[in-house]
């Protein structure tokens, strides 16, 4: 780990103190910690930087090697996220707003014809916003918390917020749903879509999940269950959910409703996670390292 300021945190979902280290993860990680929460299940990195250095990472180092959305790959699960929006609420003549809308390629998509949305994205890399001013998309260059301090902010409330595979690779992804909330219509969705990857079949090898890159750039790993309490102690009551078990995506669209609502979720037993990683760990090991 670098002489950078690194803070521990506690559970984002439970904010229990009492984790427990995926030990395996560390074949895979530079040797950097991965923890389980105690008490519910929650896969998170407790040792962060500070919000705006992990953004900076983002926009600085990560998309300058060369990272970006344009690849079928992306373009894809894009495709899949629009049609199950589309299908669940209708995005016809709907405000979206895009929380990390890298180089704006689904914004793009969502615009046209076919789905006929009115867009905005919130995207720290001035390099893509670049792009997105290019290409004629309404933004604003900064993180979520520097969107939240601005005055802009109390400017315009949207019909639907998507976060697509980027609560993942914030510092606080409780700030970021709950800023997300706040620049919602009331009755408003949010769109949220992450990797499938707990708690479920094994999709690929362990190194093609966990890296060597500074593991704070991906601080959460998300069940359903998981997602499912993230979204509920935000204020957030899920209306859609798709066949995550046997795709590589998991996906929800829910609904706005006040942040006190009290709504039920499930937790995970965190010896079961873990005992899903030593055995993702073991399958890697035992067919897959050389993939």
């Amino acid at each position: 780990m670098s002489n950078e300021e690194y803070i521990v945190h506690k559970c984002d979902l439970c904010e229990s103190d009492d984790a427990a280290e995926i030990e395996v993860a560390r074949h895979y990680t530079n040797n950097q910690a991965l923890h389980v929460c105690k008490n519910c299940g929650f896969v998170y990195v407790r040792m962060r930087r500070s919000a705006t250095r992990i953004a900076e990472a983002w926009s600085n180092e990560i998309y300058q090697s060369g990272y970006t959305a344009r690849i079928p790959a992306v373009k894809a699960r894009q495709t899949y996220v629009a049609e199950f929006i589309d299908t669940s609420i209708d995005l016809k003549g709907k405000t979206v707003c895009d929380i990390g809308g890298g180089e704006g390629q689904f914004l793009d998509m969502i615009e046209a014809e076919e789905y006929g949305a009115k867009t905005f994205a919130i995207e720290p890399s001035e390099h893509n916003c670049q792009l997105m001013t290019n290409s004629g998309i309404s933004n604003f260059c900064g993180g979520i918390e520097d969107y939240q301090a601005s005055e802009k902010f109390n400017e315009t409330r949207f019909d639907v917020v998507t976060v697509m595979w980027t609560l993942e690779n914030c510092q606080s992804c409780r700030t970021m749903l709950s800023a997300a909330h706040d620049v919602l219509k009331d009755g408003g969705y949010i769109a949220l879509s992450t990797g499938s990857r707990l708690l479920v079949p094994f999709k690929k090898p362990l190194q093609y999940y966990l890296g060597p890159k500074p593991l704070d750039t991906h601080s959460f790993r998300v069940s359903a269950n998981t997602l499912r309490g993230l979204l509920a102690v935000s204020g957030f009551e899920i209306t859609h959910i798709n066949r995550y078990i046997d795709t590589d995506y998991l996906v929800v669209v829910a609904k706005k409703v006040e942040k006190n609502t009290v709504i039920e979720w499930q937790k995970d037993d965190y010896k079961s996670v873990i005992n899903f990683f030593d055995r993702w760990h073991e399958d890697t090991q035992n067919y897959y390292i050389d993939a």
